[in-house]
């Protein structure tokens, strides 16, 4: 088995395993309630897991802990590398999250293969492995890198994602990895993300999309989130639900610089 190493395990999260558990354990037993439905899909952020660890934990804990499927983890780029899917497993200082090799191979024929990129240091695509291992012992992961997060590509990359699990008749839930406003005043960040995520209640991309481009709305992955939210809608979703919301200011005690964080279910 080929596996990426864990680039930021003791700088995005611990690399000491019996931390690392207990933090994300903690996170967990935090989380007040569970989403009602299964999700098709959810949003998740990728940031140091002290400032989002616990809003992802209420995105993971939209998905009942018994899944033993695959995670589509759908990541930005933030070097600019083009997109890709990947047969790398991923190391976690929890273990190896395992990748699913027969979605993979299907998902490269529509998208291509590029190991070599994935194996860069990327957190949208990282920060989401220890979640996955801690809370779904028996799941798998493929993945995929976007560069290109204009509407038509996200579209394409939905449809890629449909066609594989189609044809390999996947059990898949997908992770759409994104922070929201980045380093503006907590007051603003709250209103322009959650004017953002409530067009996402519908369903509604393109108003979604507009509301990002229209206000210059600074989350990182909008691609991501719309691929993952046409690709629910496919699949027969028909409402978004926010599950959390949070800044990094809760944790540094800095509200004139945050960072948005954001739990969506896509039911």
């Amino acid at each position: 088995m080929v596996t990426r190493r864990a680039t930021y395990a003791g700088m995005f999260y611990p690399d000491n395993p019996a931390l690392l558990k207990q933090e994300i354990g903690a996170f967990f037993d935090n989380v007040k309630s569970e989403s009602g439905k299964r999700p098709y899909g959810i949003v998740c952020p990728h940031a140091g897991i002290v400032y989002s660890g616990q809003t992802a934990a209420y995105s993971y804990s939209a998905v009942k802990n018994s899944f033993k499927g695959t995670f589509i983890v759908i990541g930005p780029s933030h070097a600019g590398y083009p997109d890709c899917t990947s047969s790398l497993s991923w190391q976690t200082p929890l273990g190896v999250a395992e990748n699913d090799s027969v979605l993979t191979e299907s998902l490269s024929g529509y998208i291509s293969e590029d190991n070599f990129s994935q194996e860069q240091r990327e957190n949208s695509l990282e920060v989401q492995m220890p979640f996955i291992k801690y809370r779904f012992s028996g799941a798998k992961v493929a993945t995929v890198l976007m560069g290109d997060q204009s509407r038509r590509n996200a579209l394409r990359v939905a449809k890629a994602i449909y066609n594989a699990v189609l044809d390999t008749n996947s059990d898949v839930i997908v992770v759409a990895s994104s922070d929201f406003s980045h380093y503006v005043p907590v007051f603003q960040a709250e209103k322009y993300d959650k004017y953002a995520i409530d067009a996402l209640k519908n369903l509604d991309t393109a108003e979604f999309y507009r509301r990002i481009f229209d206000e210059g709305i600074s989350a990182c992955g909008y691609g991501p989130i719309t691929a993952m939210v046409e690709y629910s809608r496919m699949r027969g979703a028909e409402s978004g639900v926010l599950l959390n919301y949070s800044t990094s200011g809760e944790i540094s005690g800095d509200y004139s610089q945050v960072v948005g964080y954001a739990a969506i279910s896509v039911e």
